[in-house]
């Protein structure tokens, strides 16, 4: 049984490690003493549901939830891998899988799954699969009216297998079958990086997979080659990955045998420091490394190692917070865990680990407040903190997004912005590049014309807060005297579509024209759209022009 077997896997590493062990002012045989008669209590408590529960009880299914709910009651990212998926660990670690390369979703209107985003130079792309497209059937298995993962799962296979796909385009109404080779798919950790033409580089690390501090030296020399005099780092969005890959991306920019972090357990095994191992490429060009709430771990070392070495501006929102550190771990059966083993600290000392959890029944966790966090310095003596991730050095706030586009783009219940793209693509052969593409009013008064034709309706906030308001009102008694009041403010936030898409035209057309990029230049090309309204972005230029503001703030 699962749950046996990993508790007894525990209980091993517990036993092996019993010599330096003091857990709660327990002695080490009454800790041992403890976790055996836990695992003999969880045995016998199987055996006896075995042989008098009224149902047969399916040792995989029930097993399994009893894994998850000891997991569940520790942290986020202790998980356990069965034989069945544990090649989603290899998966996460490695990033690669084999299948066709486009990312699916369920359409909502259609009740199927349509591919969403073919990718550069993968099987799906070669073939001529286009965003919308309806997938129908796989081989001979039925794919309409099913979810995504199980299309998924029949897309992905071994590499070099073979399957026929049966696709209906909107666009056209035509069924198309084709037949696709699975390939090994390698999500590039730098989708982006390009210099500008005032000499200011900029890369886009994505993800910390194996080998990704390879992709970003090549960015990096090519770029400085070609007469780069400052970098845009942007880790905005990048929940992290292998540690060692962030350590040898700082290395990029730090001088050989420079701590980067370190790792601290409850065993001395997970205790280890990681310093960098070679020669830079550069350790003075100015650096300004773009953050947010979703940069997180390895990411989080990057940029934490890069401010508390002084050796870079940080800019954006603060960080997620993630200073746990997990490890995999072969476990019986050809299953698998991912379990924390440590907290990581960065040169300065701090661990910017935002939340504790707390192991009681059911789990539940504890924001670290700014209050109890405490002080550690650069190395030039500049004032940093612990807990709640890494604070920018400069904060700059993105612009929220309006409730009708976040409808529009994210709702389930309406497809009227894809449909658009659809047939905006279908219609038009080529774009101008992602660096001067834009919609004409005409396309925008044709978008709106659909919208309100599609009975487009959403739920405004405003209107929400306002019928809170008054039940408040009506129940403390004032409402007869505000009533007027109540009722004018009423009517001018009457729900008007057409008012709200003018309103947000802009920021609407920046939707569309992203979404329309990326059908003709693939994420590449949605990355260097984005840029050209990127609050962020544009603050970093202009510090990297401002050299004396630049190392001012690096100073104490």
């Amino acid at each position: 049984m699962r749950r046996y077997v990993l508790s007894l896997f525990l209980a091993v590493m517990v036993l092996s490690f019993g010599g330096v062990l003091r857990m709660s002012g327990q002695s080490v045989d009454d800790r041992q003493f403890e976790v055996s008669k836990q695992l003999q209590v969880f045995n016998e408590l199987y055996r006896t549901l075995d042989l008098l529960y009224v149902d047969t009880l399916n040792a995989k299914e029930t097993v399994g939830v009893a894994i998850d709910a000891m997991l569940g009651s520790l942290d986020p990212y202790t998980d356990y891998y069965s034989s069945e998926n544990s090649s989603e660990l290899k998966e996460m670690l490695t990033g690669k899988f084999a299948g066709i390369g486009a990312m699916i979703r369920y359409n909502q209107q259609l009740k199927s799954v349509v591919i969403e985003e073919p990718y550069e130079g993968m099987p799906a792309a070669e073939i001529g699969l286009k965003k919308g497209d309806i997938i129908l059937s796989i081989d001979d298995s039925v794919m309409t009216d099913k979810t995504v993962p199980y299309v998924s799962s029949h897309l992905r296979g071994e590499p070099g297998t073979t399957f026929k796909l049966k696709v209906k385009r909107p666009s056209t109404g035509k069924t198309l079958q084709m037949k696709v080779t699975r390939r090994l798919i390698e999500d590039s950790a730098v989708p982006f990086y390009k210099l500008m033409g005032d000499g200011i580089g900029y890369i886009k690390l994505r993800t910390f997979i194996e080998d990704c501090s390879k992709e970003v030296r090549r960015a990096f020399i090519d770029m400085k080659e070609k007469g780069m005099r400052a970098l845009v780092f942007d880790l905005r969005d990048n929940g992290g990955g292998s540690e060692m890959e962030a350590v040898k991306t700082a290395n990029v920019f730090l001088p050989k045998d420079e701590l980067i972090v370190s790792n601290r357990g409850k065993l001395p095994q997970a205790n280890r420091d990681y310093r960098t191992t070679v020669e830079p490429l550069d350790t003075l060009m100015p650096v300004v490394v773009l953050v947010d709430e979703n940069t997180a771990s390895s990411s989080e070392i990057v940029s934490g190692a890069l401010q508390d070495l002084d050796r870079a501006v940080i800019m954006g929102t603060r960080t997620y917070g993630k200073g746990l550190v997990q490890m995999p771990v072969d476990l019986p059966f050809r299953s698998q865990m991912k379990i924390t083993t440590s907290k990581y600290f960065i040169p300065s000392g701090r661990c910017i680990q935002a939340v504790n959890y707390k192991h009681s029944r059911g789990g539940y966790k504890e924001h670290v407040p700014d209050s109890l966090t405490k002080v550690f310095y650069t190395r030039a003596g500049r004032e940093v903190r612990d807990g709640g991730g890494i604070k920018p050095d400069i904060e700059v706030q993105v612009d929220s997004m309006a409730n009708i586009t976040v409808y529009l783009a994210y709702s389930d219940t309406t497809e009227v912005l894809r449909n658009y793209e659809i047939d905006y693509i279908a219609s038009h052969g080529s774009i101008a590049s992602p660096s001067e593409f834009a919609l004409s009013d005409a396309d925008y008064a044709e978008f709106k014309e659909r919208v309100l034709r599609s009975g487009f309706t959403y739920d405004r906030q405003s209107e929400k807060y306002i019928g809170e308001l008054e039940k408040l009102i009506r129940f403390e008694g004032y409402y007869d005297d505000v009533k007027s009041e109540l009722e004018a403010m009423k009517k001018k936030l009457q729900h008007n579509v057409e008012k709200d898409l003018d309103y947000n035209r802009s920021q609407i057309c920046r939707q569309l024209e992203y979404d329309i990029v990326s059908a003709y230049y693939y994420q590449r090309g949605a990355i260097e759209y984005s840029l050209r309204h990127d609050k962020q972005f544009a603050e970093a230029c202009r510090l990297l022009n401002s050299p004396d503001e630049y190392r001012k703030i690096l100073k104490k």
